[in-house]
């Protein structure tokens, strides 16, 4: 719904099989990002409903229902990191790990420099 740079949202119950745009069982609420402060508008009576029905949340769906306190639970995650991502964090947390280890062997070092111009005096 919306338009274009205006965006809303509906929470609906559709089956698992239909397209999401069409045919939806039940609307369930809105959301208006755009407008300050952003309207959530939730029927959490039919929400609990359809969920004690077995209706499955999406993992922004079920976040916000939590955030609300609809239902009770752990929020979900519902960004996933590509493997390409994956792959460079690994490779910063590495980079890291070698500078923090070459810091670590320069300051022992200067401490045995120390010592041993103490032990000469």
């Amino acid at each position: 719904m919306g338009k274009r740079k205006n965006p809303t949202y509906r929470l609906i119950v559709s089956e698992k099989a239909r397209d999401t745009q069409y045919n939806s069982l039940e609307i369930l609420g809105n959301y208006n990002p755009i407008q300050i402060p952003k309207v959530l508008e939730l029927k959490a009576d039919r929400i609990k409903y359809w969920i004690s029905k077995g209706a499955q949340t999406s993992n922004t769906v079920n976040n916000i229902l939590v955030r609300e306190g609809i239902i009770e639970g752990k929020k979900r995650k519902s960004v996933t990191i590509s493997n390409k991502r994956k792959v460079k964090i690994g490779a910063k947390k590495v980079e890291l790990a070698e500078k923090e280890n070459s810091k670590k062997a320069l300051v022992e070092k200067a401490i045995a420099e120390v010592k041993t111009s103490a032990e000469k005096v």
